[in-house]
């Protein structure tokens, strides 16, 4: 039985010699290239880091591009191992633009030269690599044979980042067999190897893998967690497709969340579902064909059909579904040819067209059945055995020998207890000869002992040594520890000169309240609060205030990318380009677009291809010099206004959305647009919040799911009328509450000021 929507369990690539996930400087590898001075095995490795680490997980065309320079090149030089290696390249960049046929050419190409010069880390990879293939095709037992050699051939060489490979994508043919127990199994153990070798790609797959376990048994909360953990790592390296996938992922748990919704008659949140999936979709779509993915371009097309069927827009779902199944049969991916069909069968079915409907149902039943046969489920059965038989084997024939031995031994026992008797014979005889000889073996037991006991003495002297080293180490450890983290807090403290200080804040904030019942402000009671809970040390979340040239307030609560240590240093470019700014600009809109233009100037400097997209999200408000005028530029953020009546016994408050501009401080697509301005007029007592999104994205309460920007909403209408310190402290209790055992998952930053 399979679900309407298929999450993604992302299967392991092998390249045969150098690391996917690492990190490259492309003007530098074309400049060795081009340097005929250097050695060709020098120049072939620089082209093999071009072609795989620079362009296979972005741009698989230009990788297969440069993989046959690197060919070419090594044919012409009889290097073969690097032949080999840049059509395992080829291989791969075909097998990520949909093209399987080509793809197993060039993996069987590559594998009948590895198996020539004797490479069993090559051999291994281009079995793997082939057993992707036909895991795409649905010929689950091929796949699980060819990852089974792979992972004989890994343990054997001890390729520890090959065996967490196949471990990974083992566990993937069980995931799609729906065995949750042994696909969680498998995917455990790769992760623990990957986190052991530090090799980031692999703990983002298993990560994602172990989500998708989790999405199965419909567990949600789980899912998602490790669905953002995973995105959060491949966003980090750079891998395009795996944060691709990650997206489709979480788009598929508000697509579920929506049919529930649906289901229970809830129509409005329904629909609020649908959207953030469809959100997730077009993401991950836009992504799939930047970078040629025909796979993924097709299970994009056939999930926002999906949503387009149960919203009950049939033409549009006719059309991404049908453009979902001409790629999968195109490229032979009898998954996304299952899925496509299944949903063009309902599609066609609800509109009355039931020769379409009935075609489109044969297609799926062959493609399930094919996926799901009893010969494919028992074939996979039969790998593990044969796999775990032929580890026993080996472990049996040791045993073998020994017993073999002992036989042995015990013939000579046998012999030896003949001639003993002949000797007792003859011992009568010679008793005077025995005797010697037995004070000679006493001699010598007394000789055997006291030599053990000098060993015996050594190997404790050895112990005590180790345990000397042992402690010494322990030392250095803790020291290390506390160099790091001193410097991690003095970091802190480094960071904290930059936020908007007390004295600031209180000088340009604190003003008499206009309330009735507090006219009288003193100093325990100001006229703003800020809530900040960094998830580490450092931040990258800010709060940041500044006196403007035209003596207006300018005050700001922002999101770097990233958090922790990167994070900080982040908010520390972000704010540093902000002062910048203002040193021209005082309208909040023309600040955003010179603290974008300079914070995308100063990251084309990272040595990446295109230059950083980091940034952050913000808002950016500026008050008037007597507080009647609010402006604003907002990126990303929103900011609320309450407007309040005065009566906090009978709150009746008023909540006033400025909605943000769909793109961030930094490099983007939108990055040319400019930011809009937004004017509001003040009234006495309005409050306003800017905030960030850590409390709303924090995972929590009974069921482990988001707080949402809905529910904070609603705890600012209550708790508006409130003294600005009580504020902050409702702020701070339901977040702890919410959060309760779960780990916090980013910064928080909420800024609020009464007029």
């Amino acid at each position: 039985m399979i679900t309407k929507l298929k999450y993604i369990f992302l299967p392991l690539f092998l390249c045969v010699s150098i690391n996917a996930s690492a990190q490259v400087n492309l003007d530098s590898l074309w400049g060795v290239w081009n340097d005929e001075k250097q050695a060709d095995t020098t120049r072939l490795k620089a082209m093999s880091q071009i072609s795989q680490d620079g362009y296979l997980f972005t741009q698989p065309d230009s990788a297969f591009y440069f993989a046959g320079l690197q060919y070419d090149f090594a044919k012409e030089k009889g290097l073969k191992k690097h032949m080999a290696n840049a059509l395992n390249t080829q291989g791969a960049s075909s097998y990520f633009q949909g093209d399987y046929a080509k793809a197993i050419d060039y993996y069987t190409q590559s594998l009948k030269i590895q198996e020539e010069i004797g490479d069993k880390k090559g051999i291994s990879a281009c079995l793997n690599n082939i057993g992707l293939i036909y895991k795409e095709q649905g010929d689950y037992a091929k796949a699980i044979d060819y990852y089974t050699q792979s992972l004989k051939i890994q343990e054997e060489i001890g390729d520890k980042q090959g065996i967490a490979s196949s471990l990974n994508n083992i566990g993937g043919i069980y995931h799609y067999q729906g065995d949750y127990v042994k696909a969680m199994y498998y995917s455990t153990q790769s992760l623990k190897i990957d986190e052991e070798i530090g090799n980031k790609k692999g703990i983002a797959n298993s990560l994602n893998n172990i989500g998708g376990i989790y999405h199965g048994q419909g567990d949600y909360a789980k899912a998602i967690d490790y669905y953002t953990q995973s995105l959060k790592i491949q966003e980090e390296i750079g891998d395009k497709q795996g944060i691709a996938n990650s997206l489709i992922n979480i788009g598929l748990i508000y697509y579920g969340q929506g049919d529930s919704a649906s289901n229970a008659g809830n129509i409005a949140l329904s629909a609020d579902k649908y959207a953030n999936a469809i959100d997730y979709y077009t993401q991950s779509l836009k992504i799939r064909e930047e970078i040629g993915d025909k796979q993924g371009i097709a299970n994009s097309l056939n999930n926002i059909g999906n949503i387009y069927k149960d919203q009950g827009d049939y033409t549009k779902a006719l059309d991404y579904s049908t453009r979902a199944l001409s790629i999968a049969q195109e490229i032979g991916a009898a998954i996304g040819t299952r899925d496509a069909a299944h949903s063009l069968w309902e599609v066609n079915k609800t509109l009355g067209r039931y020769k379409d409907a009935l075609s489109m149902y044969e297609l799926y039943i062959e493609t399930r059945d094919t996926l799901e046969s009893e010969e494919n489920q028992k074939e996979v059965i039969k790998q593990e055995y044969k796999y775990n038989y032929e580890k026993q084997k080996v472990a049996d024939s040791i045993t073998n020998e020994e017993a073999e031995k002992v036989h042995l031994a015990n013939l000579e026992a046998e012999k030896a207890k003949g001639a003993q008797q002949q000797a007792e014979i003859a011992a009568q005889k010679k008793q005077n000869i025995f005797l010697f000889i037995g004070l000679g073996l006493v001699a010598f037991f007394g000789f055997f002992m006291y030599n053990r006991y000098k060993i015996t003495q050594k190997q404790k002297g050895i112990i005590e040594e180790k345990e000397k080293e042992t402690s010494l180490q322990k030392g250095i450890i803790e020291e290390k520890h506390k160099e790091i983290t001193d410097s991690i807090n003095y970091a802190e403290r480094i960071q904290r000169s930059f936020l908007a200080t007390t004295e600031l804040l209180d000088e340009n904030l604190w003003v008499t309240s206009s309330l009735s019942h507090k006219a009288d402000v003193s100093k325990s009671d100001p006229n703003y609060f800020v809530f900040f809970k960094p998830k580490d040390v450092v931040s990258g979340d800010f709060y940041w205030a500044s006196k403007l040239n035209n003596n207006n307030f300018a005050f700001c609560c922002a999101d770097s990318t990233g958090h922790g240590v990167p994070g900080a240093i982040m908010s520390i470019l972000n704010i540093s380009s902000l002062e910048k700014a203002i040193e021209k600009e005082t309208e909040p809109h023309l600040i955003l677009n010179k603290t974008r233009e300079l914070i995308i100037e100063r990251l084309k400097k990272d040595g990446s291809l295109e230059g950083g997209k980091d940034g952050m999200d913000c808002s950016l408000l500026v008050l008037n010099q007597d507080k009647t005028q609010l402006t604003l530029a907002l990126a990303n953020n929103p900011v609320f206004i309450i407007r309040t009546n005065h009566e906090p016994q009978n709150p009746n408050h008023e909540l006033i959305e400025c909605k943000p501009d769909k793109m961030p401080v930094g490099k983007h697509d939108r990055d040319q647009t400019p930011f809009t301005l937004q004017t509001v007029q003040l009234q006495k007592g309005d409050v306003i919040y800017t905030l960030t999104d850590g409390m709303p994205d924090q995972f929590g309460g009974e069921k482990g799911k988001k707080y949402m920007i809905k529910n904070l909403k609603n705890l600012f209408l209550t708790v508006a009328h409130l003294p600005m310190v009580e504020q902050h402290q409702k702020l701070e209790e339901v977040f702890t509450n919410w959060r309760g055992d779960n780990e916090q998952v980013d910064d928080v930053c909420i800024v609020g000021v009464r007029i």
